[in-house]
């Protein structure tokens, strides 16, 4: 009798053990984000838009040169809209070739073409260049700076202000480093075809070569962009940009002690993300996720589906663990307008919902005629 109980003593505590050893071995682990060097910095995947790893990314701190990334992300604009082309010609004003700080080397009264300056703000980080673009789609650079605060705040800038077109100090320009992180994702999103000239690694204009200050292009093959900046007030700073594979990260950290600590600084943080983490895109905007039955309306069936692409980024090696769980409404009554709400898709790791998004309707149903709606009526009653 003892001997019959002490086996089954010995066989539940190996079955318990086992289920410990089972669930040790599912649980996620993941080391907390790097030490930063840095008064603020983030990490956040680029299609996601997860944040990785953050420290007083919402603290408002002067940007110096890192403004430049508003300065072109609005001279983008102003060519997609049309109001601008590449090959024309800005005349330089006193007052841009007397700007402090970086330059292009433009001169006074020559004529220069968009594209060259863009690429001097761009690669040579050139504030006369900056102050020529700003002066040539505004008129001066206070009203040019008006047309980047009303760009922040439609790309949801909450934190930020701009008093002028290149960084240099004042009390009312600032803001953070998740405003610079919605930035630059907006950037690239917008506009991959321009985003390329943020790799390139030097420019030469007036006979002058400059290379990007940006000292991860040389050291990793995967980083693209954006840019760095410095002012004595606002240290050095970085906002950077890697692909690697299908997945990309930006990061930004800002007050960094060197030129050389920004750069590893960034590294760090890049390197963090893509060890630990990936990124999958698991429904297509636009396409069908289901069908979902119409009840009094000219048709029987309507798909559904998500307005956007839907990226999630996880653990590494635990994609096997995700788990999408779709929610449709049960009665779906005509008329029914494209874009619609008609349900949910819950997306969990382990057990815990990671994400939801709305399901939409891909089509318009209009309502069906006297004899459909009746009969639909009738079945209604009888589910």
């Amino acid at each position: 009798m003892f001997t019959v109980i002490r086996n089954k003593f010995v066989f539940l505590l190996t079955l318990f053990m086992f289920i410990n050893t089972a669930n040790a071995a599912n649980r996620i682990l993941i080391p907390a984000s790097p030490s930063v060097a840095a008064k603020s910095f983030i990490l956040l995947d680029f299609n996601s838009g997860k944040v990785l790893a953050e420290k007083n990314a919402d603290v408002k701190l002067a940007p110096a040169s890192l403004t430049k990334i508003m300065t072109v992300y609005v001279i983008f604009r102003e060519l997609k809209s049309g109001h601008l082309t590449l090959d024309e010609k800005v005349t330089i004003s006193k007052k841009a070739w007397r700007t402090p700080g970086s330059r292009m080397f433009v001169e006074v009264n020559k004529k220069v073409a968009v594209e060259d300056l863009l690429k001097g703000v761009i690669i040579q980080s050139g504030n006369d260049a900056s102050v020529a673009l700003a002066e040539h789609v505004a008129g001066d650079e206070a009203t040019f700076a008006a047309l980047m605060n009303q760009h922040a705040e439609r790309l949801g800038m909450q934190s930020t202000s701009f008093e002028n077109s290149m960084g240099l100090p004042s009390k009312s320009h600032f803001t953070t480093a998740r405003d610079l992180a919605k930035l630059t994702v907006a950037l690239i999103k917008e506009f991959p075809d321009y985003y390329k000239w943020d790799s390139q690694k030097e420019f030469t204009f007036n006979k002058i070569t400059q290379p990007n200050r940006n000292k991860l292009l040389w050291r990793d093959k995967s980083v693209d962009g954006v840019k760095t900046g410095y002012t004595e007030e606002a240290g050095y700073c970085m906002v950077a940009s890697a692909k690697r594979e299908q997945m990309r990260l930006i990061s930004v950290v800002m007050g960094t002690s060197s030129a050389n600590a920004r750069a590893n600084e960034s590294q760090t943080l890049l390197n963090y993300g893509f060890r630990f983490f990936e990124t999958h895109r698991l429904y297509k905007g636009h396409e069908a996720v289901n069908d979902v039955k119409v009840w009094k309306g000219e048709g029987k069936k309507l798909p559904v589906g998500l307005v956007d692409d839907l990226y999630v980024t996880i653990p590494r090696k635990h994609y096997s663990d995700l788990k999408a769980e779709i929610n449709i409404d049960k009665k779906v009554v005509a008329p029914i307008t494209k874009g619609d709400n008609l349900g949910l898709v819950n997306v969990s790791l382990a057990g815990e919902v990671i994400i939801n998004q709305p399901l939409v309707a891909l089509e318009s149903v209009e309502e069906g005629g006297i004899m459909q709606r009746l009969y639909d009526e009738a079945m209604l009653l009888l589910e």
